[in-house]
């Protein structure tokens, strides 16, 4: 959703790292600085999913865009380590408040002009534009930072997330029925998430994957490893957000998504044994199909949310990504590239079984999409009572 405004397409996200160091702050606070972002977004991820389903998933969207305008000014105006600090809690609120409500929203508007079948190709549509927004961006921030140092690059990306966030206000929201209490929305996309199995599975799956895009970071680091001088290392890795582009383009498909990701990894393993710097031709190959898989399992993981907390089921998948996320930054540190495939293969292991199957209520398949909203009805009536 281009309107929500990915933090990497703006321009002080490929800088924001430069201005820490520049302002004299260590490495160590540097890292208390990612880990307070990343204890934001684990804490909020679920509530905010909540409140977007209890309030508004379109107000919600732009929240976000505020709230992240808001962490960069402070960054502009507050350079140091307090205001990053504040500034990193700004950002992570903004990215709790959009995650899950862009997904619902997205999937209510095409249900309610019947086109809910087509999530899968739109999602992968505006998945490949944000990707491709990269490098714009990029580009961009070099210019604004030869004119106007980090400053300028700041501001502008304050000016861009606002004008996000006034396009937002012009999205249409889908009329839903009358909400019930924000704690009783939290509990329903809690239970819609743990006790019904096809929702459960397919959630643990998108989590895992989710969590697999923080391999995106050492991008850089694998291209400079295998040989590619410094200086050629944007142009080497350019390749990568085109190929996960034309790849998420490509998603929400039928296809032997467990083969396809498994595959890949394999082939990502292999080519780190040989540590060419052709080898980022198959980091390209396994991105793309990444970001097709993911596409696809996103499209399944909507399919199977019946109730009204859409965007709270869709949360608990986002919270699921970034604790798994640890878990990648595990594997790089102890395996390198070889440790991350063998980690992608996990997810693709349960591909098949978690999405591959048709969704199944109390013994019996259901068959259409007035079957499984009466399963839920009838579920939600059991879980009141």
């Amino acid at each position: 959703m281009w309107w929500a405004l990915p933090a990497d397409t703006v321009p002080i996200y490929p800088l924001y790292a430069l201005l820490f160091v520049s302002t004299g702050l260590s490495d160590a606070q540097v890292s208390v600085l990612f880990a307070i972002w990343s204890t934001v977004a684990v804490v909020a991820e679920v509530p905010f999913g909540a409140f977007a389903d209890r309030f508004s998933r379109k107000w919600s969207v732009v929240g976000a865009g505020v709230f992240q305008a808001a962490g960069y000014a402070l960054w502009t105006v507050l350079p140091g380590f307090t205001g990053f600090a504040v500034g990193f809690v700004l950002w992570g609120v903004g990215g709790a408040m959009s995650s899950g409500a862009l997904e619902a929203l997205l999937h209510d508007g095409l249900a309610a002009v019947g086109a809910a079948d087509q999530f899968g190709r739109v999602l992968g549509r505006v998945t490949a534009v944000g990707l491709l927004a990269q490098i714009p961006a990029a580009l961009l921030a070099t210019v604004l930072f030869d004119v106007g140092g980090f400053a300028l690059a700041g501001w502008v990306s304050v000016a861009t997330c606002l004008t996000a966030a006034l396009v937002a206000t012009r999205l249409p929201e889908t009329p839903r029925p009358e909400p019930e209490r924000y704690l009783a929305v939290l509990r329903s996309g809690w239970s819609e998430t743990v006790r019904i199995p096809d929702v459960r599975l397919a959630v643990l799956v998108v989590a895992m994957l989710l969590g697999i895009d923080a391999f995106e970071e050492y991008f850089p680091l694998i291209a400079a490893d295998w040989r590619v001088p410094v200086a050629l290392v944007p142009l080497a890795t350019l390749a990568i957000p085109l190929a996960g582009a034309a790849g998420a383009a490509m998603g929400g498909t039928r296809r032997p998504l467990g083969l396809l990701l498994g595959g890949s990894a394999v082939l990502l393993g292999a080519a780190s044994l040989f540590g060419h710097p052709a080898g980022l031709a198959v980091v390209a190959v396994f991105y793309g199909l990444y970001r097709l898989v993911l596409v696809t399992a996103e499209t399944r993981l909507q399919e199977r949310i019946t109730g009204d907390a859409r965007a709270t089921v869709t949360s608990v998948a986002g919270l699921g990504g970034e604790v798994f996320a640890f878990a990648v930054y595990a594997a790089w540190v102890f395996g390198g590239v070889v440790g991350v495939s063998i980690l992608v293969l996990v997810p693709a292991l349960f591909l098949r079984r978690a999405l591959g199957r048709p969704l199944v209520r109390a013994g019996r398949t259901v068959r259409n999409a007035t079957d499984r909203n009466r399963t839920m009805r009838s579920f939600h009536h059991r879980e009141h009572r």
